[in-house]
């Protein structure tokens, strides 16, 4: 069950990621720097999102 949750805490994270790479882009710029930081926050999120899936997907439920 833990393995779960984190897999969950894990996917959400990927998500506030994603989430933060859209509004880096929406709010303009084009500096060097700018775009960095919107790949980082993509690709961090896009890692952490299919990792948390993963997770979630392979762990297996135990009856208690």
């Amino acid at each position: 069950m833990e393995k779960r949750i984190l897999g969950i805490i894990i996917s959400i994270l990927g998500i506030a990621g994603l989430i933060l790479a859209a509004v880096t882009f929406m709010s303009g710029g084009e500096s060097s720097r700018h775009i960095k930081s919107i790949f980082v926050y993509a690709i961090l999120g896009i890692i952490f999102f299919v990792a948390g899936i993963g997770l979630v997907k392979n762990t297996n439920d135990k009856a208690t």
